[in-house]
């Protein structure tokens, strides 16, 4: 049977929080004037900032102005001025890239530029959007009490000052269904207009499916696709729950058009034949992106035909690369293991930038990381709550998708992938974990600009000493260990690794600063040279606990890295 990919479920004590009414202005760095990129970004018609290069030349340069059909607006500085194109509406007439090089041109001009517009960010008014640490991490906790890493996000609200979605763009989550009876997602349902305007009863558009208004419900053969088990809402509120509308919270795009295709039972179960025929049906009524939390079941050669025909349609297949704290490299899990090339397979972080525990992971299948624990969405009945799992990091690169998509209308669905891949924002603790190594971002997959290198990557510090540290070999059951090291003066450190092998998900090292506070865990097997978070101050406590049963090789410290 295939199921979703959720690995538990977290119920939130309080759903309210107060209004985030923070407002911030987006500055740009002014271009040159040789820059031929200036068409596309905002200005008002027909005006020009002008630097000359010294004050004399001011009477100079009104007159040269005005042989190009501009006039002088006012001196801003005593060598700065703005001017406009003659004639004011027939201003935006003019080729913007012409003047400028024109102006460029004048031996007395040193910068030209368009008069640029800004505007403050674009940051929703939905009342709970503080409680969405994968859209704007501020370092605050989550509803299980970890405080994240500030920054570890999918760059959200700087990405919302390029574009924040379209209607145009079809996802079809494929999953449990979804409760277009909410708030925050009846807005964004897509529609099939002749089944909506036609004959209850009746195929009115000749698809082979009856009354498929907003999709359809392959569990139970029929044209109602309401979610009945609260899986796919989880999964459409993170894609696209509607923004800026005072409501709830918000999803990655706030503007989308999402097709519920349901497969997946009220248990969250379903069958290898109905999801075929999902993805045939989304291929056939026209989506763009498909959006896939689930997974399960051995190779299936019909099941990667109809990926294969979805990617010939031209359909990006996004899929959760699963739960298993399973290497995909060496044992795949599918849909997500299928070499198909519209395939992009999404691994887990938690909010300090982990790896979470249960994510499957591959540095050759899995392509790229997304927040995936404790992540608040939308469930039926116009409720909001928390879940976990490859199953919600896969909804945040949908929606990245849904951006780039509605950003760029032509763009392919390969390139897509290459953009979301090649735009990931690098993360130490994912360096031989995903394709991307690191965490997928949607500014930088708009913006097209080169991510920086891991502001928080221990193999940066400067310094290295020796330590020896070991557990036993192999450790005992029920094992309770802790050590302090202190390096006085330090103002950050981490501990590298000669070898670590604990049992996945329940034999942990943990790693606590000077006042006790959990900075993050590894756990399982690591490669060799790994390192522990980096912790602030110049002490940290190391922890261990392992539990009844299966005992491992345990870890040997090799060195203390610091600042």
């Amino acid at each position: 049977m295939l199921r979703p990919h959720t690995r538990r479920f977290a119920r939130m004590a309080a759903l309210a929080l107060t209004s985030l009414t923070v407002i911030t202005l987006a500055l740009l760095l002014a271009p040159e004037v040789r820059s031929a990129d200036t068409k596309t970004i905002e200005a008002v018609p027909g005006e020009y900032v002008v630097m000359l290069r010294d004050t004399k030349s001011v009477g100079a340069f009104r007159a040269e102005a005005q042989e190009l059909g501009l006039e002088l607006m006012e001196n801003l500085r005593p060598n700065t001025v703005l001017v406009r194109a003659a004639g004011g509406s027939a201003s935006a007439s003019f080729d913007r890239h012409a003047v400028l090089e024109a102006l460029g041109g004048m031996a007395m001009v040193e910068i030209a530029e368009p008069n640029f517009i800004y505007r403050a960010s674009k940051l929703p008014n939905d009342p709970d959007i503080g409680k969405l640490w994968g859209l704007k991490n501020t370092g605050a906790a989550d509803t299980s009490g970890t405080r994240g890493v500030s920054g570890v996000d999918v760059g959200a609200e700087a990405a919302w000052d390029i574009q924040t979605g379209s209607k145009s763009v079809v996802v079809a989550v494929i999953d449990t269904g979804i409760d277009f009876g909410h708030p925050d997602l009846k807005a964004q349902a897509w529609v099939n207009e002749a089944e909506k305007n036609g004959l209850p009863g009746v195929d009115d558009d000749g698809n082979g499916f009856v009354d498929d208004i907003n999709g359809y419900n392959f569990a139970n053969n029929k044209g109602d696709s309401t979610d009945d088990q609260g899986h796919g809402t989880h999964c459409a509120g993170t894609i696209g729950a509607k923004g800026d509308d005072g409501k709830g919270l918000v999803g990655v795009a706030w503007d989308v058009s999402l097709m519920a295709v349901k497969f997946l039972d009220k248990s969250g179960s379903g069958t290898l034949a109905n999801a075929v025929k999902s993805i045939d049906y989304a291929r056939q009524m026209g989506a763009h992106i498909m959006s896939n939390s689930w997974g399960g079941g051995g190779v299936s050669a019909v099941l990667k035909k109809a990926i294969e025909d979805a990617n010939t349609a031209g359909i990006l297949f996004v899929a959760a690369a699963g739960n298993e704290a399973n290497n995909n490299d060496i044992s795949p899990t599918y849909p997500a293991g299928y070499e198909v090339d519209n395939v992009l397979s999404v691994a887990a972080i938690d909010n300090r930038g982990g790896l979470a525990s249960f994510s499957n992971y591959g540095a050759r299948t899995v392509h790229v990381a997304a927040p995936g624990v404790n992540i608040v969405s939308t469930v039926p009945g116009a409720k909001y709550d928390s879940y976990s799992g490859t199953s919600m990091a896969t909804p945040h690169v949908s929606g990245i998708a849904a951006l780039l998509l509605s950003q760029n209308p032509g763009m392919s669905h390969l390139d897509m992938k290459k953009r979301i891949i090649d735009s990931a924002r690098p993360l130490y603790t994912l360096r031989n974990r995903v394709a991307a190594k690191g965490i997928a971002d949607a500014y930088y997959a708009l913006s097209g600009q080169t991510p920086p290198a891991d502001p928080n990557d221990p193999s940066r510090l400067p310094n290295a000493q020796p330590y020896s540290l070991e557990s036993e070999h192999p450790y005992k059951e029920n094992t309770r260990f802790e050590h302090r090291i202190q390096i006085p003066g330090a103002k950050k450190m981490a501990v590298k690794f000669a070898r670590f092998e604990t049992e996945t998900g329940y034999d942990t090292v943990s790693f606590h600063d000077a006042n006790g506070a959990l900075i993050g865990s590894l756990s399982g097997k690591q490669d060799d040279g790994i390192t522990s978070p980096l912790i602030q101050g110049d002490t940290v406590v190391i922890k261990f606990r392992s539990d009844e049963t299966v005992n491992a090789y345990g870890f040997s410290v090799e060195s203390v890295l610091y600042e």
